[in-house]
This record gives C-alpha cells, structure tokens and sequence, in this order.
C-alpha cells in the first residue's frame, strides 16, 4: 500500500506540526495515501481530551490542549514521535487492531536494542519493567486516525517531574538511554518496524 512517508531531523514546534498533520488528515480523508512523520519536538507539554489539571504539579509550564486522546505528556529533544493519518476505511474497521498495531511496531522497535518490552491492558503505551518508555495517543474522525505514539530514546527524563505522565502517579518513565542500551540508526529501524507492520492494520 502506498504511503506518503517523512521524517525530520530538526526538533519542530509543536504547533506548526500539528497545522501540518491536520492538513494531511484531511486530504486522506478526501482520498490522498496515508500519511507517517517521524520527528522531535522541543520541550512541549501537551494535553489530551481526559486530562486534569491537578496532573501539572509545575504550574508555570506552558500546557497545549490537543484534541488526541489520553492525559497529560511529555515531548522533548531525544524522544522519537511518529505521527499518522491512516485511512482505516481502505483497511481493517477496527480500533482495537489498530492500537494493538501500534503496540506491536514499539515492542519489535525496541527488540532491536535488546529492551524486553510489553503493553498493559489498563494502561496504555508500553512498558518496561514496569516503567513506561512509549506513549499512545490517537483520534479518529471519519475512519481516518491520527496523531500517533512517541518513544523516550534518549531525552531529559527529569523534565517528566512536572507533571503526572499519562496521569499515572505511581509509574515511572525510562527510555533506551537510561536502560543501558545503545541508541544507533533510530529513524531507520524506526521506519523499518513501521512498514513492517503497517500492512496489518
């Protein structure tokens, strides 16, 4: 299947990239091939449609509302985020295949640095030993589904201390870095991973 594939190598504000991506929602809902964006953000703290304001414990962060779903997160420099815009309509009707999709790319992904990773039922994204390292958040409108996922790699895990992550306040957060590992060719095995199970969504 035919898919329209970007990935950027300097941080973009959060803003800009998301004007970009609505964009590109709507021309797959018009028809258009789908739509994969591998970049980086600056410092940005976003906030889902479930979210609570007693979940910033910093208040003079500067918070952006989204219209994705789950809670309050993190994006900084080293963390990979991979947007989409994929029109379910010419492929499998069923959310939850998607999300257990999207599992299955960042478990595989983090297989190839030698990080055993796992999804839990009640609490979205994956984790490692019971520290989250990957974040899911996704919307749907018209059978088309965007936004997408993000994987700590090596970015600032302090700046997490401001808020509760995903609104789990008893959950650490870990990335490949602070596992121990290796953080090489991450764009392309990112990539790699995506194509390989974008097929089956």
């Amino acid at each position: 299947m035919d898919i329209d594939f970007k990935i950027s190598k300097k941080p973009l504000v959060y803003e800009g990239a998301m004007r970009f991506l609505e964009k590109k929602v709507e021309k797959v809902k018009n028809g258009e091939k789908d739509f994969i964006w591998i970049l980086e953000h600056p410092t940005t703290y976003t906030a889902g449609i479930r979210y609570s304001k007693n979940e910033v414990i910093d208040k003079k962060i500067s918070l952006k509302k989204t219209n994705r779903g789950g809670k309050i997160t993190l994006h900084n420099p080293g963390q990979k985020i991979v947007y989409f815009a994929i029109n379910l309509n010419n492929r499998k009707k069923n959310i939850r295949n998607l999300i257990k999709q999207i599992e299955n790319i960042i478990i595989e992904f983090l297989k190839l640095y030698g990080i055993k990773s796992n999804a839990d039922r009640k609490n979205i994204g994956i984790w490692v030993n019971n520290k989250k390292i990957a974040a899911i958040g996704i919307r749907v409108s018209r059978w088309v589904a965007y936004h997408g996922f993000s994987i700590n790699i090596n970015n600032n895990l302090e700046e997490y201390k401001k808020i509760i992550p995903c609104g789990l306040d008893n959950k650490k957060i870990t990335s490949i870095k602070n596992e121990g590992k290796n953080f090489k060719k991450i764009d392309e095995n990112l990539k790699r991973t995506i194509l390989k199970y974008i097929s089956k969504i």
